[in-house]
């Protein structure tokens, strides 16, 4: 009789068998002997206690792998010591830090750390001159030398990590001028505690004077202005040489540029030969010299002073005549064939509108909002918008239909009666309208933080605020809901945007995104180009007529994810880089994407700016996966709105809205009857 294996040994079993196959792939990886190397030769105090052949060394403290290879080392104020050479061998690592231990002389050649991203050296007592091998790390974001004894000049070559992010230097011993750094997109640099000298180059000159701190040799904003030195021009035996320290017996007879590095210092000691040179007077020709400094010194700073005020009452004036001539020129097109009431009722064509408002309280009559001042915020394919400020000090939002697609007033009134009535956290709400003949406003609530589209592409020079990455999430999960609201408010209509896409996402005074424009899209003319053409679902371009669908909203969202991950506008993306699989010219954002990811190189697809936060990739990866979701080709395959914000929601605890609404299961507004949608379609 053959006796049953309980099922406990089976599993039992199962479980031993997974362990030793984890191990034997463990022992067969090429990471493993180099980290035991660096363990037998750095760690005296036996701190890394899990670094054995036991166990996976995945699972080891400190290291992280990717596709069984190891390819993040972080190893913090463990008191290693010795040198890190035989971690030279990992050639799949990303993310290194050694801070904070006691690691000594000079850094070993890490050419072949080709993906190495980020490196920080900094609290250790490492020496020698800058790494020669590091700026061959092209891959490079942050690196991080502070606080060691590095000596010698920080080489030109540095400038080839075009990617890099951070640099730190500080409190070392370089020597030597930083004219020839030139990083373009480096948002951190600090350099002090060092003995750096010369001119500061205008290319990091932007950067805050704790950046060049205790260097006393530097000069050049922000630190101290490079001096000027003049001596007396008169004195007699110079014969028009120039002082050196080479050359104490000569004065210079022009005035010479030089760094406090090269500041001439008087090398004659000899009391006696200063005597013989002007026995009649001692010390005179000190004397003529300090006052002639002095006197140069003087007529500088009054020019300066005298330079500076006129500048800023220049200045002044050209701004303030500037924004004038804006404001006029914004007011002149707002208001060039406005509906104000004709002065002449009987003339042919004549018709007076009114404003509709939506809340049932009339905050302003027609004429407060034609003598408002204006400013132009946008221009779109369903009119311009205004920025006005009333008499009251209110201000508000103004969309002109100018050449809209209206079409009747009956039609235009019924569909606005929609519109008007949504109201959620994550929308802007129209507050009223005015309906002419000759004119057609949408007025709305203003929101004083712009537009998504300019917080990611705004200003990239220097002094750029980089949109951080939890901004980033909270920014789409609102927008989301805010979507999700107008797709299930009305289940009988089918509302959907039909315009998504940036510059259509706001930001209110508290920070919170709102979703502007929706449900415009009958109003605009037709034949009109598309200005957003990036954010066009695929199924829009083709012959067969298809109109515009929640689920071509779920296209333009997910592409307008992707443009929050990459920085990139949708539609200025260059296929021509390498590894991308295109012959070079304008390629879409959603196709340039899934190339990048299907060469395995996901990393290059997120933005640079969000490559300084630490411990974001997990999150970035799962946003990406969210919009790859949403940008598939084919409608069907598209998740809902409802399904995209629990996506978004479960990749960080991204907070409810205030309202807690349950998105997959909004019911129909109850301030929105049937009656109110009958006869209205998008």
């Amino acid at each position: 009789m053959v006796m049953a294996v309980p099922k406990t040994l089976h599993f039992a079993l199962l479980i031993i068998t997974v362990h030793f196959l984890l191990l034997e792939a463990s022992l067969n990886n090429p990471d493993l002997q180099p980290l035991l190397d660096f363990k037998a030769s750095t760690d005296k105090a036996d701190t890394l206690t899990t670094w054995n052949t036991t166990s996976d060394l995945c699972s080891w403290m400190g290291v992280s792998c990717l596709q069984n290879r190891v390819s993040r080392l972080v190893l913090e104020n463990l008191q290693l010591s010795s040198s890190f050479e035989s971690l030279t061998q990992l050639t799949q690592l990303r993310v290194l830090s050694l801070k904070n231990n006691q690691f000594s002389g000079s850094v070993p050649n890490l050419s072949n750390f080709t993906a190495l991203k980020l490196l920080f050296l900094s609290h250790n007592e490492l020496s020698g001159e800058f790494p020669a091998s590091v700026p061959s790390l092209f891959r490079l974001y942050r690196l991080d030398l502070s606080f060691n004894n590095f000596s010698g000049q920080i080489p030109s070559t540095v400038n080839r990590l075009t990617h890099l992010l951070t640099l730190r230097l500080e409190e070392n011993q370089f020597s030597g001028q930083v004219s020839g750094l030139n990083l373009p997109n480096l948002q951190d640099l600090n350099v002090s505690g060092n003995h750096l000298s010369g001119q500061i180059p205008e290319s990091i000159s932007g950067f805050p004077q704790s950046a060049f701190a205790q260097n006393q040799a530097l000069c050049g904003s922000p630190m101290q202005p490079c001096k000027t030195i003049v001596t007396d021009p008169t004195k007699p035996g110079t014969d028009g040489a120039i002082a050196s320290p080479l050359n104490p017996g000569t004065n210079p007879t022009s005035i010479v540029s030089s760094t406090p590095s090269s500041i001439p210092t008087n090398t004659n000691t000899n009391p006696t030969q200063n005597k013989h040179q002007n026995p009649g007077k001692p010390g005179s020709a000190k004397m003529s010299s300090v006052a002639l400094i002095a006197i140069i010194l003087g007529d500088f700073i009054v020019l300066a002073v005298i330079s500076l005020l006129l500048y800023c009452y220049f200045w002044r004036n050209y701004v303030k005549d500037k924004r004038r001539s804006k404001l006029l020129e914004g007011e002149k097109i707002v208001y060039s064939s406005s509906p104000y009431p004709n002065p002449n009722p009987n003339q042919a064509g004549y018709e007076r509108g009114s404003m509709v408002f939506f809340e049932g309280v009339r905050r302003f009559e027609l004429e407060d909002l034609l003598r408002a001042s204006a400013e132009m915020l946008g221009k779109g394919g369903f009119g311009t918008a205004y920025k006005a400020v009333l008499d009251d000090g209110s201000v508000v939002a103004v969309k002109r239909l100018k050449d809209a697609n209206v079409g009747g007033r009956r039609e235009f009134e019924q569909h606005m009666e929609v519109l008007g009535r949504l109201r959620h956290p994550n929308l802007v709400s129209f507050k009223a309208y005015y309906f002419a003949r000759e004119e057609k406003l949408l007025v709305s609530d203003y929101m004083p933080n712009g537009s998504l589209f300019w917080l990611l592409h705004g200003n990239r020079g220097p002094g750029r605020t980089p949109l951080d990455w939890t901004t980033r999430l909270k920014i789409a999960a609102g927008a989301a809901r805010g979507i999700t609201f107008i797709h299930n408010t009305c289940k009988s209509l089918k509302l959907n945007h039909g315009n998504i896409k940036s510059t259509n996402i706001l930001l209110d005074k508290t920070g919170t995104a709102r979703v502007s424009d929706f449900g415009l899209l009958i109003f605009c003319p037709p034949n009109t180009p598309s200005r957003s053409n990036g954010y066009r679902a695929p199924e829009l371009s083709s012959s067969d007529g298809r109109k515009q669908s929640q689920k071509s909203d779920v296209y333009s969202f997910g592409v307008l994810l992707l443009e929050l991950l990459t920085g990139k506008c949708p539609s200025m993306i260059d296929g021509g880089g390498p590894g991308m699989g295109y012959g070079g010219g304008a390629v879409d954002l959603p196709r340039w994407v899934q190339s990048v990811v299907r060469e395995e190189w996901t990393a290059e697809v997120f933005d640079l700016e969000l490559m300084r936060y630490k411990d974001i990739e997990e999150e970035m990866v799962g946003l990406l996966q969210v919009a790859m979701a949403c940008t598939s080709a084919s409608p069907d395959q598209r998740p809902s709105m409802g399904h995209v914000v629990k996506m978004i929601e479960e990749i960080r605890g991204v907070e409810m809205s205030p309202c807690h609404e349950t998105l997959d299961s909004v019911t129909d507004s109850p301030c929105l009857s049937e009656d109110t949608f009958g006869g209205v379609s998008q």
